[in-house]
């Protein structure tokens, strides 16, 4: 993988190309020290994946990121921050931002996430490859798959203790939209949409579609929250634990599953509230679903 990397901390770059290189992770090709400069050097190389600071003078890393995107750039964004304000987290989620790496930087999070990028990366080509392939094949021609989408959702949301959750019928009409849309984006619409399409597969009659998304989101709320309890307890027990290693970091913030581990370490009477982010969620397992449905 080629990384740029846009910080106008000169150690937080250093420290980043320090592990990329140490850990073999890929190639740095390109440094800058704001959005601005960052610009021109960044459409002339292409890397495949952009690290790039939240706050930044001039431009930030949002502003940057979306002229990249009006010009033309369609390689991978990760976001750099010590900020936690929910607000500005969740528009670079909007804007096209695949995960966050906060400050201090952490070797354990830079690797863990680096590397789940990279999996999606070759995902998405791999993905329109093989839509591209199918697209010569007649719509009325029947596929034959070893699963259906509704099979291997659950086996994933069982494999985190959430399969007989009240949100994973609504999860699962969810998956079945998005791949349904044959759409070579791996990036998840908005979540309203997808609320919207989860009422609408699972009601016969008339529903009121605004109440009904309301009940979905609380539903998915408290599956997720209930997934990361069941993660973070796998992973204080056992840390090399097979499912703790793989899905707490492709579905979780790192900082926190290492909240609630620790919570759960303790024995607090009154755990923190947790703070979830649904569409990281979705996405992780929409990417997840989509590999075993066309791959088999």
């Amino acid at each position: 993988m080629r990384y740029f990397i846009v910080d106008d901390d000169t150690a937080s770059r250093r420290m980043l190309a320090k592990i990329i290189e140490e850990d073999h992770l890929g190639l740095v090709i390109g440094e800058a020290k704001n959005g601005k400069e960052s610009l021109p050097l960044i459409l002339a190389i292409h890397p495949d994946i952009v690290l790039i600071d939240l706050l930044m003078p001039e431009l930030d890393g949002i502003e940057t990121m979306e002229q990249l995107k009006t010009q033309g750039f369609n390689g991978q964004f990760i976001m750099i921050s010590q900020i936690v304000n929910k607000e500005m987290v969740g528009e670079a989620y909007e804007k096209g931002v695949e995960f966050f790496i906060h400050k201090p930087i952490n070797r354990f999070e830079v690797r863990s996430i680096l590397k789940k990028t990279a999996e999606q990366f070759q995902l998405k080509h791999s993905l329109i490859a093989i839509r591209e392939s199918l697209a010569h094949i007649e719509s009325s021609t029947p596929l034959k798959k070893q699963r259906s989408i509704k099979e291997i959702v659950l086996s994933l949301l069982n494999d985190m203790g959430i399969a007989g959750e009240s949100g994973s019928k609504d999860i699962v009409a969810m998956m079945e939209f998005l791949i349904h849309q044959n759409n070579t984006s791996t990036m998840l619409p908005p979540l309203k949409e997808l609320y919207e399409a989860a009422a609408n597969a699972n009601t016969s009659g008339p529903v009121n579609i605004k109440k009904e998304s309301k009940s979905i989101e609380q539903r998915i709320r408290r599956a997720i929250i209930a997934a990361l309890n069941n993660l973070a307890s796998l992973g204080t027990i056992d840390y090399t634990n097979p499912k703790f290693e793989y899905y707490a970091p492709r579905f979780f913030e790192f900082q926190e599953v290492r909240l609630r581990m620790r919570e759960l370490e303790a024995d607090v009477d009154e755990p923190m509230k947790v703070k979830i982010n649904i569409k990281k969620f979705l996405q992780a397992l929409y990417l997840e679903t989509t590999e075993k449905f066309f791959h088999g």
